[in-house]
């Protein structure tokens, strides 16, 4: 593709969300233009995780906007346990909902093209989102989940779901019963568990992960 390795714009900016200013890390591509977004949401370790930076380059470099969402900064979190999850979850949520608002509007971006790409965490987010938001025209979930109260949903858009076989933070059950989800609802997904992989890939399944993850968006965004 054309953007491959095409020069990036990375910087820190900033939107407001329940009164909180929220950090948004933007990688862009340097040359002008309106391009499809991606918003980019850690796991439960926040940005100690350290994956952030160089696949959002990556996907920067493919001829995508790409915001990293601090969406902890609502809620002064820096790691989440299942309470702190559970008592934050909708303010996140609210927040990530005025991320897209913030990208919709930044001059890089084209606005009906904005997807949500979530790890662990992030990817129960990025689900419940667009599982109610609209505005979210493509979902890739790294080893995530929906949250049970949104189960019922009746819309979601395109769906990449990759999950370890191995997963004993989230387990493989969460991949399995979204797939039935959107089986019912009729939304269009794809699909991988790597055999072997727990909570995070390494390798040759980061490389295919990452490809299957390019392939998604440029068919859906």
């Amino acid at each position: 593709m054309a953007f491959f390795g095409a020069d990036v714009q990375i910087a820190n900016t900033a939107f407001l969300s329940g009164g909180q200013s929220i950090t948004a890390q933007e990688f862009v591509p340097a040359l002008p233009g309106r391009y499809p977004a991606v918003l980019a949401l850690y796991g439960s370790g926040g940005l100690r995780e350290g994956w952030a930076d160089q696949p959002a380059r990556l996907l920067a470099g493919q001829g995508y906007s790409v915001f990293v969402v601090h969406y902890f900064d609502r809620t002064g979190t820096v790691g989440a346990d299942r309470e702190t999850t559970q008592r934050n979850f909708p303010l996140w949520m609210g927040t990530i909902g005025d991320g897209i608002s913030f990208a919709a509007q930044h001059a890089s971006v084209d606005p009906q093209r904005i997807g949500l790409l979530g790890f662990s965490l992030g990817a129960y987010l990025a689900l419940a989102v667009a599982s109610l938001d609209a505005r979210v025209s493509a979902v890739i979930d790294f080893f995530g989940g929906l949250p049970e109260e949104l189960h019922g949903f009746t819309r979601m858009p395109p769906v990449l779901i990759l999950h370890g076989e191995q997963d004993r933070v989230v387990p493989v059950s969460e991949a399995v019963r979204l797939q039935q989800l959107l089986d019912r609802a009729g939304a269009p997904y794809e699909i991988k568990l790597y055999p072997g992989a727990g909570h995070g890939f390494n390798g040759l399944q980061l490389l295919d992960a990452g490809q299957r993850t390019v392939q998604f968006l440029r068919k859906y965004l």
